[in-house]
């Protein structure tokens, strides 16, 4: 079945705009209670938002959809998305949902669910979603309808979720920290978690209005993060996005490291504990370096598509733990069920402290294979996929590589595109080879 309304992440768009409109996300919260009734008499389903002024409105048509399915609703506020994943698991609720569009800005929106345990749901339950949405609402008579209430002290709680994370016999005093909340979900419990565990916190992007999520702050805008660092000679500055399932991370040199670093921080820091990680997923774009020097800690590294959401499901038919994107969407499995920015900086800090060393040194033998993109446009008509001369190139180009570089061909899912990129540890021969492939397209 082809899905109309749910993307890779959800629901999103443009406030005001299908399906972004408070109607259809009424619709949408009753046709996802008819589906939780059809297994549980009495389900109750968790709310949190982030920090856009559209949530108010978007909060309040969920709470009406499900109320009239017979659905009770509990409220939790401004709270990032994985502190919604942990709190349905923690109160035993049969549904989370987040009212967040992540690292977009405040125009649009969007809605996306957990399960009972606090993981992204599966294509089957979408599709039994978008088929509710097609049949007539079934409204529940008044003695049946949905209550909501409020839970007062759901960021205490995920404070306290997230600072169980990390090691009870290490602290952060002493290590000076620039954490930048993207005037986001996160504005309240980041700065507070790190706080809490010693560190010395100053916060940027934390004082949301409605209108300036992830307005040039945030780990989609680092340059703000990196100004702050140096400016108060902080040891390291943390970026989360919108909704904080996101991290990226500055040392205070300014530089800036990205998830496929970190990624391998997280997994060097588990073996020197003596656990040893029997696999890693990363996705098509990882940088090869990173597979490069897992392969030599003896680590299998396997490449799931483009998006977290495939990241967990390659982890989970594996029996893995850990995964992640260069974007700075990690997964630690035996931490949290989804992705979270404060619990994947908090392993990366957590690392340091261990070891006495600095991002950087931990870092010292993986260095990033320069990237070539060329973006091609396709003619009217033109077939790439069966491009015998790309084919051949790419072939070509893979084998001259070999461990040193690799070639990624893939096409752009909302543009005539065919996106060729190229990692090679010199960047003129990335380039070279690149536009080698590139012209074969052209021709």
């Amino acid at each position: 079945m082809t899905r109309t309304y749910f993307g890779t992440d959800g629901i999103r768009g443009t406030v005001g705009q299908p399906p972004i409109t408070p109607d259809f996300v009424l619709r949408l919260a009753h046709a996802v209670g008819q589906v939780l009734r059809k297994t549980e008499k009495r389900p109750t389903v968790l709310i949190g938002k982030d920090t856009r002024i559209s949530g108010y409105m978007l909060e309040a048509a969920l709470e009406s959809g499900f109320n009239s399915a017979g659905v009770d609703v509990v409220l939790l506020g401004p709270l990032p998305t994985p502190g919604v994943a942990y709190l349905t698991r923690a109160q035993r609720a049969s549904l989370g949902v987040v009212i967040s569009a992540s690292h977009n800005a405040f125009p649009d929106n969007g809605i996306k669910f957990f399960s009972a345990q606090g993981t992204k749901l599966d294509d089957a339950w979408e599709e039994a979603v978008e088929a509710a949405l097609e049949e007539a609402p079934v409204w529940a008579d008044s003695a049946q309808l949905g209550k909501a209430r409020r839970l007062n002290d759901a960021a205490g709680r995920y404070t306290e979720f997230c600072k169980s994370t990390f090691s009870n016999e290490l602290s952060l005093r002493g290590v000076r920290l620039v954490v930048d909340g993207a005037h986001g979900a996160a504005y309240q419990v980041a700065p507070q978690v790190f706080h809490e565990l010693g560190a010395d916190v100053t916060s940027i992007g934390c004082t949301p209005d409605g209108l300036n999520i992830n307005k040039d702050v945030g780990a989609t805008h680092p340059q703000a993060l990196i100004e702050a660092v140096k400016a108060h000679r902080a040891d390291y500055g943390i970026a989360l996005d919108g909704d904080a399932d996101r991290l990226q991370l500055v040392d205070a040199e300014g530089r800036l490291f990205n998830g496929d670093e970190l990624l391998y921080l997280m997994v060097r820091e588990r073996i020197e504990r003596g656990e040893k990680p029997e696999g890693v997923v990363g996705t098509l774009m990882t940088n090869k370096a990173v597979e490069v020097a897992l392969r030599k800690l003896g680590v299998d590294f396997v490449r799931a598509k483009v998006g977290d959401r495939y990241v967990l499901e390659e982890l989970e038919k594996r029996g893995w733990l850990l995964g992640g994107e260069g974007s700075g969407h990690l997964l630690a499995l035996d931490r949290h069920t989804t992705g979270d920015g404060i619990v994947s900086a908090l392993q990366v800090l957590q690392a340091c402290q261990r070891s006495g060393s600095t991002v950087a040194q931990l870092l010292a033998d993986v260095v990033l294979f320069p990237q070539t993109l060329i973006n091609v446009r396709l003619k009217a008509g033109q077939d790439w996929a069966t491009n015998a001369a790309l084919k051949l190139e790419a072939q070509r180009t893979e084998a001259e590589l070999g461990d040193a570089g690799r070639v990624l061909i893939r096409a752009s899912g909302t543009e005539p595109l065919v996106r060729v990129m190229v990692e090679a540890r010199d960047p003129a021969q990335a380039e070279s080879f690149a536009r080698r492939i590139a012209a074969t397209l052209e021709a």
